[in-house]
Order: C-alpha cells, then structure tokens, then sequence
C-alpha cells in the first residue's frame, strides 16, 4: 500500500511558465514528462524539482565546503516534499578538454592501464607509465596530445600591416595590449616597418626564434627579459593548454590560425616509445585505444590471469553498458569534444550503472536522441534497469515508443509559454488516451497520411567519399526535394554529409546541434536581428540615437545595468537575485521609457509577443523577421524573453528561424527535431516544404520516423555503426526502401508509408 512517502509531492511551483502547480509523483517508477515544446516540461523537471534537489544536497555540506560548490538559488516554489538525491544525465557536452578521451571518462582507460601494468610484456612497472596525462607516460614531442599545432602564417600574420599598426593577429597580441606593448619595447624589430618587407632572418627571429635573454631599456636603467618567437610559443602552448580553460577568442584562434597534424613521433597514440612497445596477447596499449569498443571487450574475454580476473570484469562491465546502449562503435581514443549530444548522454548514462547507491532520482533529457527506433528497446531496458535497482527515472521526452513504454504520465501543457504551464494528466500511462491532451491524441490517435512527393530530376555527386568510417562511397543526392539520411548511430551519415558534401558545397545552410547561447542579455529579438530595427525606429520617431534603445549600452539602469535583477552576495550561503528596485525590472533608465513609439515605451515593446509585435510593427524589415519565429510555431514568444529561459525545442526552432533568413538554396539540418513534440514536427514540416516547393535542396540526417516518412529520397547508411557501416544500404525514393531487406530503417517504415 501506497503512502505519501512514496510520492514527491511538489506545492506551488510557479518556475517560469508555471502556473502555480501542485502535483504528486510517484517514486521508484519511469515517468516520462511530456508536452508540446515550451509547455514547462523543463521548467518542472529541471529547474524545480532538481534544482531544489540540488540545493537541498549542498545545504547539507559544512559551511566551509559549500564555498566551493555552485550556489543554486531556491527555485520559484513553496515546497518539495520527500526528494531524493538527483543525478541529471543531459545532452551537454563533456567539455572540449583535449586530453579528455572516451577512455578516460568512461574509467576503462584506468582498467586497461592496470591489466597492462600487470600482466604486459615486457614489464615496465607502475600503471601511470600507459598514461598520456602523466610526465612518465605521454609522447614527449606531443605532450600527450598526439597531435602537433602549426601556425598558418596567412592567418596569424596581415603582411601589409606593421607590428604597430597590428600585423599579429592573434588576440594575444591585439593593438594596445600587453603582449604587443612588450614586443615594441623589446626594440628587436623595426615595428613601424610592414612585415612583407621583413627579410627572412628577421621573420624567423620574430616567429621561431628559441628563448634568449633581451636586454630592455627603462629609463636610465636596463633590465633582462627572455624573448621567444612569437609562433614557437603558441604552438607549445597548444600541447599544455585545456580547451575548456581558453577564452572564446583564444579557441577561435587556435581553430582558426592553427593547422593540426598527427605527431610523428607517436603517430598519434599519445604515449611515449616504452609505453608502446608494452603488449598483452601481442596488442599494445596504443593499438587497443584505436580500437571500438566492442572489439575491446573481445580482446578481454580470452584473457584468463589471476592477476587480472578482477581487472578485466570490471572493464568488462562498463564495456558491456556502453556496447547495450548503442555506443560500441565508438574507439576507447575518440576526443569527448568530438561526441554528438545523444552521444555524450549515453556514455554518461552507462556509467551511472555501476552506481551501487539506491532511492536516487535519475533525470534524463530526451535520451532517445541521436537513436535509431531499432535501439529505442535498449535503452527502455537501461531505464528500467536503474529503476529496478530501487530508484526513481524521470524522463522529458517525445519519442511515442519511449512515451508508451513509461509507467507514469505527467502531461504539461496544453500549449506552450503563457498558454502552458498547467497539469494537463497525471496518472498510468494509459490513461491519457481518454483525455483532452494534445499528447495523448498523437500517442494513440494517429493515421497514416498520404504525402505529396517531389520527383528527383538534377542531382549533385558524392565520389569515393572515405571520410571516417565511409567505404569508398559514391552516391548521389538530388537537387531541389528533401532528402533524409538514415541509418544507426555511427553509420556514417554525419561523415557523408558534413565532411564530404558541405564541404564541396561551403554555399550550404548547416543547422546543427550547437546552442543559441545561454546568457541572461540575449534575447529572440537580439538572436535574430531584428531589435536593430526596432531601436532605429524609436530612434527616428523621437530624434535620438538608436543606442538609447538598448539596455547593453547608453540606455542601460545605471543601478543593474540593464539586467533588470540585482544579485545580493551573501558570502557562503546562496546569492539572493532580487527585482531593480530602480527601473522594476525594465532593464533601462527612467528617462528612456519616457520615449514612445506609436504611444509604446521600449520596455513595453520588449514584453509584447511575436504575434502582438506583427500586429504593432508597420515596418517590413521588422514584420519580415517575426513572421519567422511565427512560421516556426513562436509567435508566443515575448522579444525581450531572455534565452536562458527557452526549452530545447524552442531554442532548436529560433535557430532555424535565423538560418532561413540567409540566402542560399541548399540546406543541410542535422536532427532538427530535437525537443520538437509531435504536434511540432508538422509545424517544422511545413518550412521544410515551403523551402522544396521554392526548388531548394534540402538534406536532413535524421532518426526521427515522423520526418523521414515525409522524404521525397532517402539514402540509408549502414549496415552497422564504426567499421560495420559506412556503406549505402539504400538510396532513391522513399518509397523502394520498404523492399530493401538489409535496410533496418525500411523495417520501421513499413506501415509508415
């Protein structure tokens, strides 16, 4: 028998959207929260429930510990009853750390280090000498990066300018700061000079000379300085440094004005001659990092050592986790920066199952991103398995199979952003079908549509494409209709596509996986340009200039600086953020809102929606714009809405609005339908097939059968993930699929089409 123990009780929450919601959810079973892109689902989950979750984990922490660890403020609630300590497994990207490797995050690179330590021959001792973040076990000549930075001199170097003027343009050395301060007080070169007139000693001196001590001038006295090539020093910094710790503009720089190559030393390994010449059943450690996954856990199982029993089960059983959940074609070598967001989420997922700890809340982000339908059964039996193990697996999703297969159903809704925010259902998943909800009636109402398709007539070429995986593909892709490419996870399709085609094609629109931006000043109207408009208008109605208009710059409450929040520190406990008691949270100075435009101040304007701004603007460069995000299904949006606030869906479709303002007639869209609910997906559908019926080309990689079913051509990539794919199973009308027998795609189609 049930007791209110059993269920996470939640009083009041009013997180964003929210509207005052008051519910009850049950412990110990899947729940899956669903509803349409911006309903709250997020809002609910993420920054209520396991926000305070959070909070509540680190209150119980000394006050001398709780100085080192995020301070989270009390989300937008009046209580949480009988939480449960949270794990959140999310799409975000494990950094960009370049000595972070999927073997080192997945630990199993620490087993393998140890079985080679132990039983490896010729012994060579201790395990961190296979380690290429350790002194004792990296390439020298790399520092354990396995690959070597070069300066491209036509893009670190404006050979018609003088170092004065700022021919280094590395943001190290920008005009006016200090390192550019340092060379000209050096007097080592002539800096009014333009460096195409350097001689080649002196541009060797000032890009690669080896450190040697410079006697500086100041004043009526000298002091010594070490100067080294410019060049020199970057490219050594690059072998020590972590992505993850650069500035924006440092990682802009060293992707573009740096060119990489493989260390010849190591060949790439990372790890040093004696680390390598170490082998365990005659393979090395170097050559089982290269190798996938599941290989891995086939080198391991012949291995019968006492020393090693223990080793090996433990590998063993991460490896297993990882193989299940779809990862196996991954290699123990590949950089974490490289995964998708499905990818990052699965890794993080595996690991989480040699947790031994019970009653834990597991919040997952749409984990059925990134996968192939044929996978979706894996990862049911991965979710049921953590909750089998005594804990609680809350799930934001809008994959139906996913949606069906969970215990429990808290629908949020009915619509998005201020029509949202409301319990729709909250009960046994079967139940939803007898209600008014927009989920339940896609769940369980569906009919097969017929769909006008578009003839395939020109076509561009793909020719022995051997990107990654890709077995010397040719295939082609045709002009004008939507084409999706299929296939599981790792098959090949993103190398077909974004490392053959668009390469061939730079003219392309690519709208990918990769974030709006998070800060708290950006908002739909800055993101998408149009707030330019909207200041110059006000600027022209009331004589001033345009900057008045912008609470980034001369418009800006002198007291929050435009942030319309005031955050009060209060040493070790949490940051209280309070609302300007200056401008009320409107972000600018009493005088600006003084200004109208059409009897509207610029705060007013901001807080108006999509659709109320079509309906106040007059302007066409304005209205062009904002029937975008209405074309999108955002037309609830607020334009001074902070992104920070926006759901996944929501920041995925404010993403393509912007794109679709360029002006080309290819467009390549990799799963665009990340956080899109079914009911979103036919908004979406209807810009892709406004874009092919304009005879533009439009290319999309997806998993999601909702879209795919819609394809005028389908090319399917397989038959596996890794060295089992990367060949076309598949490719011409949708239609011919069905009788492809290889095609696990075509399986799922069948009934669709």
């Amino acid at each position: 028998m049930s007791t209110t123990k059993d269920f996470i009780i939640v009083q009041n929450a009013h997180t964003n959207n929210l509207k005052n919601l008051s519910l009850e959810i049950p412990k110990h079973k899947v729940v899956a929260f669903t509803g349409v892109s911006g309903s709250g689902k997020s809002s609910l989950l993420f920054d209520t429930i396991y926000t305070e979750a959070q909070r509540q984990l680190i209150e119980t922490f000394s006050t001398f510990a709780r100085t080192f660890m995020p301070k989270l403020s009390r989300p937008d609630v009046d209580d949480i009853l009988n939480l449960s300590t949270s794990i959140v497994i999310d799409q975000k990207k494990m950094g960009n750390n370049l000595r972070s490797t999927v073997g080192t995050v997945t630990e199993v690179n620490t087993y393998l280090r140890l079985l080679f330590s132990r039983i490896g021959k010729p012994a060579i001792g201790a395990s961190f000498l296979f380690s290429f973040n350790h002194p004792e076990g990296m390439c020298e000549h790399c520092n354990g990066l396995g690959k070597k930075a070069k300066i491209d001199l036509d893009l670190f170097l404006d050979q018609e300018k003088s170092i004065r003027e700022g021919a280094i343009m590395h943001p190290h050395f920008k005009v006016g700061g200090f390192l550019w301060k340092e060379i000209i007080n050096l007097q080592l070169f002539d800096t009014e000079k333009k460096v195409k007139d350097f001689s080649e000693s002196e541009l060797h001196k000032l890009l690669y000379a080896e450190p040697y001590a410079v006697e500086v001038p100041e004043g009526k006295t000298t002091y010594m300085k070490n100067f080294e090539g410019i060049a020199r020093k970057l490219e050594n910094a690059v072998t020590v440094r972590a992505e993850d710790e650069a500035s924006e503009d440092d990682k802009n720089a060293y992707t573009k004005q740096f060119k990489y190559s493989i260390c010849e030393h190591c060949n790439g390994s990372r790890i040093n001659e004696r680390a390598r010449s170490v082998q365990v059943n005659g393979v090395s450690f170097d050559e089982l990092c290269r190798m996938e996954l599941s290989d891995v856990y086939t080198f391991l199982q012949p291995i019968k050592d006492e020393l090693a029993s223990t080793i090996i089960s433990k590998a063993q059983f991460v490896l297993e986790q990882l193989i299940e959940i779809g990862v196996g074609y991954l290699s123990l070598e590949r950089p974490v920066g490289s995964l998708s967001g499905g990818e990052s989420q699965r890794v993080k997922m595996a690991k989480q199952l040699d947790c031994n700890l019970v009653d834990m809340l597991y919040v997952l982000d749409e984990p059925s991103t990134g996968l192939h339908p044929k996978d979706t059964e894996k990862l049911l039996a991965l979710l049921y398995r953590l909750k089998d193990k005594g804990n609680s697996v809350f799930v934001v999703e809008h994959d139906p199979e996913i949606i069906r297969a969970a215990e429990w159903i808290i629908d949020i809704g009915p619509k998005a952003g201020k029509f949202g925010g409301e319990v729709v259902y909250n009960g046994p998943t079967a139940g939803i079908a007898q209600t008014e909800s927009i989920t339940g009636k896609y769940l369980y109402g569906q009919q097969k549509t017929v769909f006008q398709r578009k003839k395939a007539v020109e076509f561009f070429e793909i020719k022995n494409a051997n990107a990654n995986n890709l077995k010397n593909v040719s295939v082609n892709i045709p002009q004008g209709v939507l084409t999706c490419v299929t296939g599981v996870s790792g098959s090949g399709k993103s190398s077909l596509i974004h490392d053959c085609f668009a390469k061939e094609h730079p003219e392309a629109i690519v709208i990918d996986q990769t974030a709006v931006g998070k800060t708290s000043r950006a908002n739909p109207a800055t993101y998408l340009g149009v707030f330019d408009n909207i200041r110059k208008e006000f600027a022209s109605a009331t004589n001033t200039a345009a900057s008045l208009f912008s609470f980034n710059s001369a418009g800006a409450c002198h007291k929050c600086n435009g942030q319309g929040m005031v955050s009060m520190e209060l040493s070790f406990l949490d940051a209280v953020k309070t609302l300007c008691d200056e401008c009320e949270g409107k972000r600018y100075q009493a005088e600006v809102l003084e200004y109208k435009f059409q009897g509207k101040n610029i705060a007013e304007v901001l807080d108006m929606s999509v659709a109320q701004a079509l309906e106040f603007f007059r302007s066409e460069k304005i209205n062009k714009h904002l029937r975008l995000l209405q074309a999108v299904g955002l037309d609830y949006l607020k334009l001074g809405q902070s992104l920070s606030t926006l759901s996944g869906g929501e920041s995925q479709r404010l993403k393509i609005a912007t794109e679709l303002q360029k002006e080309s007639n290819i467009y390549i869209m990799d799963e665009p339908t990340t956080g899109l609910h079914v009911s979103d997906i036919e908004h979406f559908f209807k810009i892709i097939k406004k874009l092919v019926d304009g005879n533009n080309t439009v290319i999309i990689i997806e998993h999601n059968l909702d879209i795919i079913k819609h394809a005028d051509w389908i090319i399917d990539m397989g038959p596996a993930g890794g060295k089992k794919g990367g060949e076309v199973l598949y490719a011409g009308p949708i239609e011919g699929i069905l009788d492809c027998e290889s095609s696990i795609t075509g399986q799922f189609l069948q009934g669709l089409i």
